[in-house]
């Protein structure tokens, strides 16, 4: 038997582990003695051994709850990597181990997690070896300092789980939304987003500022196949490099490098087919003085103020010409006095093509209303350019109250990006892009979502790019007519869905419990799985989408359901439909949704409901960011089981992580029921779920009708009725204007 490390647990750490309350824990800890003995901490709160407690865990029968993952997040938790507490060294060495051991086979890694633990590190460090030159800084990794239990859980996670999973462990620790590096992950769909906009398909990208490498991402997506990245923090790098080679398809060219790319270009002589980037915002030490003279200040030399507008140049410095450039900026570069002289630049040399702004959540700063700004380098003799496109997705448009498939709009704005509709922010973006980028002159302006602007409007004192104030000029442009019947269609639609709320909210068919609250005996979702009650499905781990899609290569292409759609956790928190699109590997046994299905986000958060029952709207669609549950019909409920599932106490207790919550679905517990018991208690869960839903929808269309009704008066398409100002100035009869009798 190997020697293994162990480590010491808190009481809070065990309840995680056996997917029980805290309470359960203080519970054993008084009633068996054979429980065993604190082995450290103060009274008031001690320390347990690890392998004494898992031991005595398995003789009661508890096997863990707790997934590969959060095994991994247990031990980076206790501190068991040895080198301290957001050391970044130790996590840039373990990122590079995620990669070798990701080219492992499954029985390679479970023989390496077997490993004694002095053999475990020297079996680490030459895995680490084999990739080292893949990643920069790849040289001379040592595990010796690290605790075998983390190597141990690492390569056990890469094998469940797989390589990305793995990586995002790892990030949740020391590199995600990192207030002391300024790190932070671009959401997916604003990546897919920004990808989406490069015109037609470049093969060399380059990210000058990559960070984790989710643009570069995007880009491999959409079938780049030479991928270069810097990033100034050599363990995002490194990090960006790892994702990358994981996920990239075979053949792609990776080539990731560590160093300010203001001051200390990595890739000085390339040019690309396009960039992306998503750069630091408001640096004022970007290198204003040393480089006064630099040659990429093609447009001007950028004030020490203008960071951003230096980004953008940089960028341009690395096209071929007619190559595009997308870069996602903070609102003031479009404004700010002291970068009026470049923005003049590029609006008149047509180097700037689009602006788009963004609704206020899409990505970090999340309070602030970022803009994606589309630039192309100009081409020697190329054609004349002589007007800039400028969309505003931080409007609701009309289109977007109109009743979908399940309650109606979807939530628009909010606080993170999760909540926003990616869908509608999408179709505007690309649908306005790509009508002008195909014929500039022949655009036609979508009143209060797009506007083509001529350069020579734009070239004045301030030279205000700001979308929002140039698109909502437009609005004049709406036809009366087209507008009142709008406005009265959304009141029609709001009177309806005022009355199904009524019904909705007549259901009172509960009693209170008596003197106190009922109490009941429950199960870990883990027991009711190893039962056979339900069972739980997950998105492919990332080892079987990397062998689906070598397998799909040979063959020609990708084994992807191109014509699914993906259930995401936003979808479930607005009470939308399926609106995810397939941007993973899916191959033919991915898990499809089915009626009857429960299912539940992966992230808690306070916005929206955390579960629901499937319907035909989700059936078929695929997993996103969502655990599915599907149970036995015989033995439970499914109206039931996901009342209790998504109940804020149980999410509460079966959540981990600090800045984003990840749900474990293993350790959610549920009832003991009757089914026929289950069945009253699923009756009264249905019925919560309608009248929220009913609520949602009716307050979206309130909003809708409120703003097509303000947006008409003010823009002069309404008019007030004469009759109804007539009727409501009129005394009421037999009493004077004041109020009283006139006699």
């Amino acid at each position: 038997m190997p020697q293994q490390s162990s480590a010491q647990v808190t009481a809070a750490e065990i309840s995680r582990i056996a997917g029980v309350t805290r309470a359960t824990v203080s519970n054993w800890r008084r009633r068996y003695d054979d429980f065993p003995e604190p082995s450290g901490g103060a009274e008031s709160s001690p320390l347990y051994d690890l392998e004494a407690v898992r031991a005595w865990l398995a003789s009661r029968g508890y096997a863990s709850a707790a997934s590969p993952a959060e095994e991994l997040r247990t031990t980076l938790r206790l501190g068991a990597h040895g080198a301290g507490d957001g050391d970044e060294g130790a996590t840039a060495d373990l990122l590079l181990l995620v990669l070798a051991a990701a080219r492992r086979t499954p029985e390679q890694l479970t023989a390496a997690a077997q490993l004694s633990d002095t053999d475990l590190a020297v079996r680490a460090e030459r895995d680490a070896a084999g990739v080292a030159d893949a990643v920069p800084g790849g040289g001379g990794v040592r595990f010796a300092g690290v605790d075998p239990a983390v190597l141990r859980a690492l390569y056990v996670c890469v094998r469940d789980e797989g390589g990305q999973a793995t990586l995002g462990v790892l990030a949740e620790r020391e590199l995600e939304d990192s207030a002391a590096s300024g790190a932070y992950r671009t959401p997916p769909p604003l990546a897919d987003l920004l990808a989406r906009l490069l015109p037609g398909a470049p093969a060399r990208v380059l990210d000058p500022a990559c960070g984790s490498g989710a643009l570069l991402e995007a880009a491999a997506r959409r079938g780049a196949a030479e991928l270069y990245g810097q990033d100034v923090l050599p363990v995002q790098a490194r990090r960006s490099a790892v994702s990358l080679l994981l996920t990239a398809p075979p053949g792609t060219t990776v080539s990731v490098r560590a160093a300010d790319s203001l001051r200390a270009d990595a890739f000085p002589g390339l040019t690309a087919d396009a960039v992306l980037c998503n750069p630091p915002f408001g640096d004022r030490d970007w290198g204003y003085d040393e480089l006064a003279y630099d040659p990429r200040w093609a447009y001007g030399v950028p004030a020490r103020a203008e960071s951003e507008l230096a980004w953008v140049q940089h960028s341009l410095a690395h096209l071929t010409p007619g190559g595009h450039a997308v870069l996602l900026l903070p609102p003031a570069t479009a404004g700010r006095a002291s970068g009026r002289r470049v923005r003049a630049e590029l609006v008149r040399s047509g180097a700037l093509r689009a602006v788009v702004s963004l609704p206020v959540g899409a990505s970090v700063p999340f309070h602030v209303g970022l803009q994606v700004w589309i630039l192309r380098r100009p081409e020697p003799g190329g054609p004349e350019h002589k007007s800039v496109l400028f969309v505003d997705t931080a409007e609701p448009s009309a289109a977007d109250a109109r009743t979908d498939v399940r309650t109606g709009p979807r939530t628009r704005g909010g606080g993170r990006s999760a909540s926003l509709d990616w869908a509608r922010i999408t179709d505007q973006a690309l649908g306005a892009w790509h009508a002008f980028a195909a014929d500039p002159d022949a655009f036609e302006d979508e009143p209060g979502v797009a506007r083509a602007v001529d350069v020579v409007d734009l070239l004045d004192d301030t030279v205000d790019l700001t979308p929002t104030r140039l698109v909502r000029a437009s609005r004049a442009d709406v036809d009366p007519a087209k507008l009142a019947a709008e406005a009265d269609a959304t009141r029609r639609n709001l009177v309806k869905a005022a009355k199904s709320l009524g019904r909705a909210a007549g259901y009172d068919d509960w009693d209170a419990a008596g003197g106190s609250a009922r109490e009941w005996r429950t199960a870990t979702v883990s027991d009711l799985a190893r039962g056979g009650a339900l069972a739980l499905l997950r998105p492919l781990p990332d080892t079987v989408r990397t062998r689906a899609h070598a397998a799909s290569s040979a063959t020609g292409g990708e084994r992807r359901p191109e014509t699914r759609t993906v259930l995401t956790g936003s979808d479930i928190a607005s009470g939308s439909a399926p609106s995810g699109n397939p941007t993973g590997l899916y191959d033919d046994t991915a898990p499809v949704i089915a009626v009857g299905d429960v299912l539940v986000r992966a992230v808690a958060s306070g916005e929206g409901p955390m579960s629901r029952v499937a319907d035909e709207a989700d059936a078929g669609a695929l997993l996103g960011h969502v655990h599915l549950f599907r149970p036995d019909p015989a033995r439970l409920d499914a109206w039931f089981l996901a009342g209790f599932l998504g109940a804020e106490d149980n999410i509460a207790g079966a959540s981990t992580g600090s800045t984003v919550l990840n749900v474990s679905p293993g350790r959610l517990r549920v009832p003991l029921l009757p089914l026929e018991e289950q069945r009253r208690y699923g009756e009264a869960f249905r019925r919560v779920h309608e009248l929220r839903a009913e609520a949602q929808r009716a307050t979206r269309l309130a909003e809708e009708t409120a703003r097509l009704l303000s947006g008409g008066l003010t823009g002069g398409q309404l008019l007030p009725s004469v009759r109804d100002a007539a009727a409501d100035a009129a005394p009421v009869r037999g009493r004077g204007p004041g109020g009283d009798s006139p006699h």
